[in-house]
């Protein structure tokens, strides 16, 4: 790589930088182009990607979270392709492909990895017996939003409300159907049950296309039906989840697995 500024050329330079992501301070290893000359740093396409690679394992280490190596290596440890820990974890291939690049999952994914890497399946207690489903989870929040005459879904929203909503709607179908309706998979963080990786789903739900997945069935529309009855209001069924011991027993971040459904009290 040549300077910017006509130089000589520039030469590798390797060093350990300090950074703040997420409020932690981190040391990471970088790799950049320097002009001898002048000073100029620069890099490529793959060193951006690697320091951010850096930067995410990083932070996993510090979180006490899996890093991409390490997910990798367990992989490999059982034989396993990208495409087997999906069907363990009935999770999509895009996110094992995240997790063992930069993509930095949650504590209960982390759970729900490490289970799958000591060879136990989590996909049915996960998902609620049911592959992950963006569209599905547009079509069920399409059908509320119809049911209580309000939005719920909204751009760069936390989803406070409207994933206590989605919450309650698979958990009321798997018990009562012995499946969940969108595979969704749910935390016990401080304000209640939360739609795991809400922050990188919440746009493309929005953009979602709910006709492009199985239609929802009587059964599910009478159970939506029934959660906007109960919580016409956006605080009753924030309140309600508070009250849930399925959440009240979990501790911060743990995974929320359908198997609770049958301990709801609200509905």
């Amino acid at each position: 790589m040549n300077c910017p500024h006509g130089h000589k050329e520039m030469k590798i330079k390797k060093s350990e930088e300090k950074v703040c992501f997420r409020d932690v301070q981190l040391s990471i290893p970088v790799e950049q182009y320097v002009c001898p000359e002048c000073g100029e740093e620069a890099g490529t396409i793959d060193q951006a990607a690697a320091i951010q690679k850096s930067i995410a394992d990083a932070y996993r280490k510090s979180a006490g979270l899996l890093t991409g190596k390490e997910i990798v290596e367990g992989r490999k440890k059982l034989n396993l392709t990208q495409d087997d820990l999906v069907k363990k974890m009935s999770v999509g291939i895009a996110s094992i492909k995240r997790w063992e690049g930069a993509g930095i999952q949650s504590k209960s994914m982390d759970q729900a990895l490490r289970s799958a890497l000591h060879g136990q399946n989590t996909g049915d207690s996960c998902t609620g017996n049911r592959s992950f489903s963006l569209p599905r989870i547009k079509l069920v929040f399409v059908e509320l939003e119809k049911a209580l005459g309000k939005k719920l879904l909204k751009k760069n929203d936390k989803m406070l409300f409207a994933a206590k909503y989605l919450w309650y709607a698979d958990m009321i179908a798997h018990r009562e159907t012995g499946q969940s309706m969108t595979g969704a998979t749910y935390a016990a963080l401080p304000l209640g049950p939360q739609l795991n990786n809400y922050r990188e789903l919440i746009e493309d739900i929005i953009k979602a296309d709910p006709s492009s997945d199985e239609p929802l069935s009587p059964e599910e529309k009478r159970i939506l039906t029934r959660v906007a009855l109960r919580f016409p209001r956006e605080q009753l069924v924030l309140k309600a989840a508070h009250g849930e011991p399925a959440w009240k027993k979990k501790s911060n971040g743990q995974l929320i697995p359908y198997t609770d459904s049958g301990e709801l009290t609200a509905l």
